[in-house]
């Protein structure tokens, strides 16, 4: 039980990477930057699809930078409202990648009924890492969860 003068805020400066979740910023960076590679070197038989994936994979790569860099420089200043955004952040991102590991699994699925094999190993790739991404955006939410529940 904590008492009421006890906070758990954002660490700040290199402290970002060795503190446990913000450490994880580098696998979701790795990970998403992977899973825009492997989309975007692949030919794209369902626009639809892969473009939700292809956006996702954008939008979480560059707001986790975007959030590293923060918290690296310090722009929190200790505000318990950052705690709240990283809370938000971590959640969007993990439903958003779930959905789109979800929807370039099946979009790879129709392209296994093909003869496409180049183009289905590529998206058999993309979907591990895609799958990976959310994994480590789902322990991230969940650890932030307990730190906002926590300050």
């Amino acid at each position: 039980m904590s008492s009421p003068g006890s906070t758990t805020s954002l660490p700040s400066g290199l402290a970002v990477l060795t503190t446990f979740p913000d450490v994880l910023f580098i696998p979701e960076i790795i990970f998403g930057g992977l899973v825009w590679i492997l989309v975007a070197s692949s030919k794209v038989p369902f626009p639809m699809l892969q473009g939700w994936v292809m956006f996702v994979s954008v939008f979480c790569f560059v707001m986790s930078t975007i959030l590293l860099c923060l918290y690296i420089f310090s722009v929190h200043g200790g505000s318990s409202y950052w705690v709240t955004l990283d809370v938000i952040c971590q959640s969007t991102a993990a439903l958003f990648y779930l959905s789109a590991a979800v929807l370039e699994a099946y979009s790879t699925y129709l392209l296994g009924l093909s003869s496409l094999v180049i183009i289905y190993r590529e998206n058999i790739a993309a979907v591990v890492f895609a799958f990976l991404a959310t994994l480590v955006y789902v322990i991230h939410k969940v650890f932030s969860v307990l730190r906002w529940k926590s300050s």
